[in-house]
């Protein structure tokens, strides 16, 4: 095996129904899929700002549950429905990851997996350096 999943807990039926990882560490990195902003409901949030900050907390837990957290992210590539909404999204990110800055690509897209939603995340982060 090259890698390792890592299935925070409540993700078990997601990884069995859908075969994926939410993460998988690899070396002494962490790839985590694609989140969505949901929020504890389960529904997306309305304001973009919130929705944001959902996709940070989620990104977040599952950091954690790989051995670290957001200030070890080195890569992230965002995906927005409405790049007019950006702005909502830096302030979100904003509140949660500093410097030194990860590497990010911002990428405009039609949809997503979730047609409520309008931001996915994915990151890329170096494991024991958060």
């Amino acid at each position: 095996m090259t890698h390792k999943p890592v299935i925070p807990e409540g993700h078990e039926k997601t990884y069995a129904r859908f075969h994926f990882a939410p993460a998988a560490i690899s070396g002494d990195f962490v790839f985590v899929s694609g989140i969505i902003g949901h929020g504890s409901d389960g529904r997306v949030p309305d304001d973009p700002v919130d929705e944001a900050r959902a996709v940070f907390a989620s990104m977040a837990s599952t950091l954690a549950a790989a051995g670290t957290d957001l200030g070890a992210v080195v890569d992230m590539t965002s995906f927005h429905t409405d790049m007019t909404q950006i702005g909502s999204f830096i302030e979100a990110k904003d509140e949660v990851m500093g410097e030194p800055y990860s590497a990010w690509t911002a990428i405009g897209c039609t949809s997503l997996v979730d047609p409520r939603a309008r931001i996915e995340v994915k990151v890329t982060a170096r494991l024991g350096s958060g």
